[in-house]
């Protein structure tokens, strides 16, 4: 049959770093099998479900880059669809009505564990004629709808991640397929999906993995042959527990806010327990979905790792033209208060060379506004641990000297350009006999506040003359 994968989260929540995995690797499947990528919104839960969770989780989604072919599908606009499901097995004989509360299921569940059992069903109700159920049920008596799981089946299937996976049938209650409100539960409603979408592989979390028996109970039940099935390892902190907000996992729209890459977020999710098989680790999509296999996932937990992402950022940052970033660095420079409405107009080029000096050195989009402050601003800092190094130096005086003639050799150019600056600075060192990275190192933290820079003699030349005089005059009253 046609590949047709499906993305279902549940809108109770913001679409995680677990949850955008998920979508990714269902995303790579069906792209590299020509096939249909569907989103459905798993919303049966009525007072957790928000309509506000959705079109995060949609907003999400399309920031990411992972565009549907069908959706986004509501299940509670297709509520029909799960009674009439619910209807077909209870005709069939493979469901039938309980009409006992779980407080009066209690005693039973309780009595099962004192004997180390497990407990499976009430007799009395799923004995009960099913005529006299039925005209309790018409009468308005509460009960719920129950499968009938068969009594002694091994429930097989081979898991493409996690192999050959074997569940005993005993191990299995009569689960809840409608609750007592006419409202399905989930194992009902995404098996019910599923097949009337036609979904030919589902790929979700290991979490799910215990309830794939169930589901599968459900198609056999419907006479429908199931899905194939791939579970994904879990994602933990460097901790090794489950990942959460204290190890900088954040909601995909955080990531967006703080500068990120679509595609450096979407080339470090594929990486989160998939291999492939070589060393390569910056992919652009066109590789990815080349590449990707599902028999490359591993079984083992994944470990997020904040910073690795940011790396993988800054690798697709700098592939980047200036013009092509242009847009989050200039949300990150507004963000910081340090907008200049002269890059709306004749100042863009400038800007355009700012951003292009330095993304290289860049991680995310904010590091514009905050390590590249000093290149849009002349209102910065000096880094504590740059001024230790290069400014309070055993050559203090020799540095102030330095620095003051460099000052007025530049002031006495005319051609302020690359050639120019850098035989100046070079011979202020012969006739100072002082090392150029010496000064160099000074001068950079006088136009910059930080230890490390771009190509110094370009930064030099970017900022303009008028701006490197005030910046060395800065420098001078510092040593001074």
């Amino acid at each position: 049959m046609p590949t047709r994968v499906r993305f279902a989260p549940s809108p109770t929540g913001h679409l995680h770093i677990g949850g955008a995995r998920t979508a990714l690797f269902n995303y790579l499947f069906a792209r590299k099998n020509s096939g249909a990528f569907i989103l459905r919104i798993e919303d049966t839960d009525v007072e957790r479900s928000s309509a506000e969770m959705s079109d995060g989780i949609v907003e999400s989604m399309r920031w990411l880059g992972l565009d549907w072919d069908e959706g986004p599908l509501f299940q509670s606009q297709r509520l029909d669809l799960y009674r009439r499901a619910a209807q077909t097995l209870l005709e069939a004989g493979q469901a039938y009505r309980c009409f006992k509360s779980a407080a009066e299921l209690e005693p039973q569940k309780s009595q099962a564990q004192r004997q180390g059992g497990i407990w499976r069903f009430d007799s009395e109700s799923r004995d009960l004629d099913p005529q006299k159920a039925e005209a309790r049920a018409r009468a308005g008596e509460p009960h719920v709808l129950r499968l009938k799981v068969p009594d002694a089946r091994t429930i097989r299937f081979k898991d493409r991640v996690f192999g050959k996976i074997e569940v005993e049938s005993r191990q299995i209650e009569d689960f809840v397929l409608l609750r007592s409100d006419g409202m399905p539960t989930y194992h009902l409603a995404v098996v019910a999906d599923d097949a009337d979408l036609q979904i030919s592989d589902v790929i979700r979390g290991v979490d799910h993995l215990l309830n794939t028996a169930k589901h599968i109970l459900i198609y056999q039940a419907l006479g429908m042959k199931p899905p194939k099935y791939a579970h994904l390892p879990m994602i933990l902190g460097p901790d090794k527990k489950r990942l959460s907000k204290r190890h900088g996992a954040s909601s995909v729209l955080e990531y967006k806010r703080k500068g990120l890459l679509p595609a450096a977020l979407r080339n470090y999710l594929a990486l989160l327990g998939w291999n492939p098989g070589h060393s390569r680790e910056v992919f652009d999509d066109s590789s990815l979905i080349r590449e990707f296999d599902l028999q490359r996932v591993n079984k083992a937990d994944a470990v997020f790792d904040a910073q690795k992402l940011e790396w993988l950022n800054g690798k697709h940052l700098s592939q980047l033209s200036a013009q092509e970033l242009l847009p989050q660095v200039s949300e990150a420079l507004k963000s910081h208060e340090l907008w200049s409405d002269e890059w709306d107009g004749a100042g863009r080029d400038r800007l355009l060379q700012g951003i292009e000096l330095l993304k290289s050195r860049m991680r995310v989009a904010s590091d514009f506004a905050t390590l590249g402050r000093a290149y849009f601003s002349d209102d910065f800092e000096y880094d504590e641990a740059a001024v230790a190094r290069f400014l309070d130096a055993p050559e203090r005086q020799t540095l102030l000297d330095s620095l003051q003639e460099l000052r007025q050799s530049y002031d006495d150019v005319e051609s302020f350009d690359l050639e120019s600056v850098e035989a100046r600075l070079r011979a202020v060192c012969e006739r100072r006999d002082i090392k150029a990275g010496v000064l160099i190192g000074a001068v950079r933290v006088a136009l910059t506040g930080q230890p490390v820079a771009p190509g110094i003699f370009d930064v030099i030349v970017y900022l303009g003359k008028d701006a490197a005089m005030r910046r060395l005059d800065r420098a001078i009253r510092f040593l001074q």
